[in-house]
């Protein structure tokens, strides 16, 4: 979709985060479960921060659990986010987090009544800009607007006795998803107006919108990512989504030493079999953090670094400088292989290479970043180095899909 159009947009975000749990099987709500290191609902906020034409979020939390989001905001650096307390349920919760544009006050900050709002479950870490724009620009258009997705399973109604009484044409229906897009005054109107039972037993925003705004919705085929975490086993498959994609953008970064490119040049030819988005730069072009992170538009989260001297950490240690120096901010812990090109058969500098990559190691885990060592054989028998080359770029695969923290500072060798 042409995103032209969001410039104009005023839009905000009201995010319910006020869930128990109880589906889960534990003792911490799932919103604040450790996903990657971090609370989940980090990986949500950042989803949203990322767009920014959403000008305001607004976090409805339990009342028990405001403290503890309030540190989460200030401890991870998240930005444009207010925190309120919900109510007794998901409508009343949701009702409150509306309320906080018409207050003008909150927290010390102001924050505008919206235009178009944005709802969205906090336990939904993959929702993309795509879909947020879709249904934001198709709620100012129609008042109203939600996702959707093909119902998987066959509903059935069962009888007073527990016996199938029908069953529903699974064509016809479609599970309604997160996020959802309203005019303002359309969805606050319509709590202003619905019944106490509505606002008790209730879950479907969409709903309220037609029953009491008199406002169809416009429906819109959602991506597939855009389920919630409901029970333990998905805690595991959203920290193995974010690391897939956390794979899917690499930098091999090189000086202009002849080795190191012709090694960084294979590796590229090597790597982008497997990972999506692969570019090759040398370090001396880019300036500021900044400038490296527009490569992939902010998301690159891997880098490689080509020293050509066994012993010499001076591409990495520059590249570590640069992110350490431009207080990158992000859920995920950054990756840096640095790759020493080795002359086979000598085995004078390991000991040297390896306490070298140690302490860097332990100095960058405290910026979130994570530092590996590669030795690979340089040859100048073309086979013999595409032999190397080719096993380095499985370990590399590996390493960036895994980000094992018990490697810290390890050196492997091809």
């Amino acid at each position: 979709m042409d995103r032209a159009p969001a410039g104009s947009l005023h839009a905000a975000a009201v995010l319910p985060a006020g869930g128990s749990g109880e589906r889960l099987g534990g003792s911490i709500p799932k919103q604040f479960c450790t996903v990657l290191g971090r609370p989940l609902i980090c990986h949500t906020l950042e989803s949203f921060e990322r767009v920014t034409w959403i000008k305001d979020i607004v976090v409805v939390v339990a009342s028990e659990n405001l403290d503890l989001m309030k540190t989460i905001v200030n401890k991870y650096g998240h930005k444009r986010i207010t925190v309120v307390v919900g109510g007794e349920t998901r409508h009343r919760s949701i009702f409150n987090g509306l309320k906080v544009f018409l207050d003008g006050q909150s927290l010390g900050s102001v924050i505008q009544k919206p235009e178009v709002v944005i709802i969205h479950d906090a336990v939904r870490p993959f929702v993309e800009e795509d879909i947020l724009l879709q249904v934001a620009l198709s709620a100012r258009q129609y008042g109203a607007a939600g996702a959707v997705r093909p119902l998987v399973s066959t509903v059935i109604a069962s009888s007073p006795e527990g016996c199938l009484d029908h069953s529903l044409e699974r064509a016809k229906y479609r599970a309604s998803e997160m996020p959802q897009a309203f005019l303002f005054d359309i969805i606050y109107q319509a709590y202003l107006k619905c019944t106490e039972y509505d606002l008790d037993f209730g879950t479907e925003c969409l709903h309220l919108a037609l029953e009491y705004s008199n406002t169809k919705a416009k429906l819109l085929d959602g991506p597939p990512d855009l389920w919630k975490v409901t029970y333990k086993r998905d805690l595991y498959a959203a920290e193995s989504m974010i690391k897939e994609r956390l794979s899917q953008h690499l930098c091999i970064i090189t000086n202009i030493n002849e080795e190191a490119i012709e090694v960084g040049f294979q590796l590229h030819e090597n790597l982008k079999q497997h990972i999506s988005h692969v570019k090759a730069i040398s370090l001396s072009m880019y300036q500021t953090v900044h400038d490296l992170q527009n490569i992939f538009h902010g998301e690159c989260c891997n880098f490689i670094c080509i020293n050509v001297k066994e012993s010499d950490l001076e591409e990495t240690r520059k590249l570590v400088d640069l992110l350490q120096n431009g207080k990158v901010t992000t859920s995920y812990p950054l990756v840096v292989i640095s790759i020493q090109l080795t002359v086979p058969n000598c085995c004078s500098s390991d000991t040297q290479t390896l306490t070298g990559i140690r302490q860097l190691a332990k100095e960058a885990k405290k910026s979130n970043i994570l530092v590996y060592g590669l030795l690979i054989a340089y040859s100048k028998d073309a086979s013999r180095l595409q032999e190397s080359v080719c096993e380095g770029s499985s370990i590399i695969t590996a390493l960036i899909k895994v980000r094992n923290p018990a490697l810290l500072g390890q050196i492997m060798t091809v």
